[in-house]
């Protein structure tokens, strides 16, 4: 689950890209130890059904509020799955951000 609210779908290669980095800080560091605590916790593998699908934990689906209705978000390291209307917020934010962001890494 990210910061943002919502399930983050990786590959392997993508969930040992993100462990590496969560795992750079010590485990002997608070810090270190919440990263984590987390990333991991909420982390399970997943394997599709006959039919191509994952199904998703229920204690996920419900911290995620994901309903009927969800959106999918492709991003390099991963795929999001969104509930609607926290969607529409980040993609607001997004939005109206963006701009200023891209200008910054110039």
């Amino acid at each position: 689950l990210s910061p943002e609210g919502c399930l983050e779908i990786y590959t392997p290669e993508g969930f040992d890209e993100m462990s590496n980095l969560v795992t750079a800080e010590p485990a002997t560091h608070l810090k270190g130890r919440r990263l984590r605590r987390g990333f991991f916790a909420r982390s399970w593998d997943a394997e599709l059904d006959r039919q191509g699908r994952i199904l998703i934990p229920a204690q996920l689906r419900e911290t995620a509020q994901l309903n009927r209705a969800v959106i999918v978000n492709g991003r390099r390291e991963c795929l999001e799955v969104w509930n609607r209307d926290r969607w529409q917020k980040e993609l607001e934010e997004v939005e109206a951000a963006y701009a200023a962001e891209l200008e910054s890494l110039e």
